[in-house]
């Protein structure tokens, strides 16, 4: 329960931080790419209190402790190459991110202020999502252990 309401605070404060900076808004972040236009700033700004937030966070709480409060151990990641499905991946991220001004985390904060465009987004994402996961059972990437197939090991 206690992880559950961590969770809950945490998620709340991260939407609360992209409302407040309304990067909900894909005008705003649209304004951002449009470096030969009217560009605006305010994007980068957040984002760099966000990465110096979060690098003086892990700094000290890795540092400092051997577990998170309400978990057994950190869940940190572990890949550190760059392959082919990162980059494919980070580029349809990318140029998403570029066609309609909304990522994950801002689309999902954008759903309480009921903008059309948004759900529309957030559905897309879910089937995007939903069609990588299918894709990874029908052909898993390479160096993963193939899946048993079904019925296999009765």
């Amino acid at each position: 329960m206690r992880q559950t309401i961590a969770a809950l605070a945490a998620g709340t404060l991260f939407g609360l931080g992209l409302t407040l900076s309304r990067m909900v808004d894909p005008a705003k972040v649209l304004g951002f790419l449009d470096i030969a236009g009217n560009w605006d700033p305010s994007l980068a700004l957040v984002l760099a209190g966000a990465t110096s937030t979060a690098a003086i966070g892990f700094r000290l709480i890795l540092g400092r402790r051997s577990a998170p409060l309400f978990a057994e151990a950190f869940s940190l990641p572990t890949a550190r190459a760059i392959d082919r499905r990162l980059v494919i991946g980070a580029a349809i991220f990318g140029v998403g991110w570029g066609l309609v001004g909304l990522c994950p985390g801002p689309a999902l904060a954008g759903l309480g202020l009921a903008f059309r465009p948004v759900a529309i987004f957030v559905i897309a994402m879910l089937v995007g999502m939903a069609a990588f996961e299918l894709m990874g059972r029908v052909r898993p990437p390479a160096g993963a252990p193939a899946s048993p197939a079904p019925g296999a090991g009765r």
